[in-house]
């Protein structure tokens, strides 16, 4: 276990995809990857702009989330080597957190040769994050189901459609999962409840038998997505009209602010569809990026390197390019 050096790349991805608050999640094609080694001393290495203000000490929650793993197998690795880049933007409701906890719980578990098997860390990642649907997604791949009473969690994962791809437009702001979920009434009426039940249902139906054609009436939400619309401008309009310009459906993506389209592959009409979002925000003083997306099929893939890093050894950011 001393020599090894353990990378890890982790996908990113989207909740609740509309109907399914809480529930449903999918992993995307945009990764985060973590580093991790035994070491002397504890050093935490955060690569990119958007890393800066995180904590570099033990106090940094990839440390303490492997702690969790040593902890669980009854191993002490006191002292680690940590390093971080993402190319998922951080609170934007793509599911940063999810894919940092996933990927530092897999690191940790390679590193003292995986004891912990996938539903022990699917529980941790579960109990961490408050909801089964990003980590889920994000440790599993593919589109996962799921349900958490507070204790366990059980899922079920669904392969994406080989014609089904993602459009995003991340608004050019942050927005806390905290605020999002403030925004959120104590109690809804009870055919709010029995609306979505129908819809969550018939979504995850439509995704399992291909039948994309029932994305866009199946994704439509009461739970959650009208108590949100005040806090990003343009996603009443987005919801509501994007199949008019060529999506199957659209969504918030998690807690937002980044909204998410369905689109078939084939699609004629994908630069309608992209200047529609970004001409919606821009209108409300809102910029954004765009990016096509598609569903990511795999959990974290893991590289074992029988190495310490040293000035000889690959630096993370060089195996990243590598793998570009």
């Amino acid at each position: 276990m001393h020599n090894n050096r353990v990378i890890v790349k982790v996908p990113a991805s989207t909740a609740n995809l509309g109907p399914g608050f809480d529930s449903l999640g999918m992993a995307l094609s945009l990764y985060a990857w973590i580093e991790m080694s035994v070491s002397d001393s504890t050093v935490i290495e955060l690569y990119g702009d958007q890393m800066n203000g995180l904590p570099r000490d033990k106090t940094n929650l990839l440390y303490k989330v492997a702690q969790l793993v040593f902890e669980e197998a009854g191993v002490q690795v006191p002292e680690l080597r940590i390093g971080m880049y993402s190319d998922i933007p951080l609170t934007r409701g793509l599911g940063s957190s999810a894919s940092a906890i996933v990927g530092a719980l897999t690191a940790a578990n390679a590193l003292i040769g995986s004891p912990l098997g996938s539903d022990r860390l699917f529980q941790i990642a579960t109990s961490l994050e408050g909801h089964p649907d990003n980590v889920g997604a994000s440790l599993f791949g593919g589109i996962i189901v799921a349900a958490w009473d507070g204790e366990r969690a059980d899922y079920v994962k669904i392969e994406p459609h080989e014609q089904l791809e993602t459009l995003v437009a991340v608004p050019a702001f942050q927005l806390a999962t905290e605020q999002a979920r403030h925004a959120l009434p104590k109690q809804i009426a009870m055919a709010d409840a029995v609306y979505n039940v129908g819809r969550s249902s018939l979504l995850v139906a439509a995704l399992a038998s291909g039948q994309l054609d029932l994305i866009g009436c199946a994704m439509r939400d009461r739970l959650h997505q009208p108590y949100r619309a005040a806090l990003i401008p343009g996603m009443t309009a987005i919801l509501s009209e994007a199949a008019d310009h060529g999506a199957l459906g659209a969504a918030l993506s998690g807690a937002g602010p980044t909204l998410i389209t369905f689109v078939h592959k084939d699609s004629t009409r994908k630069d309608e569809l992209e200047s529609f979002l970004l001409g919606t925000l821009r209108a409300e003083g809102i910029e954004a990026e765009t990016l096509w997306l598609a569903p990511c099929s795999s959990g974290p893939q893991v590289a074992v390197l029988e190495e310490h890093p040293s000035d000889t050894a690959i630096s993370l950011m060089d195996w990243i390019e590598g793998e570009a």
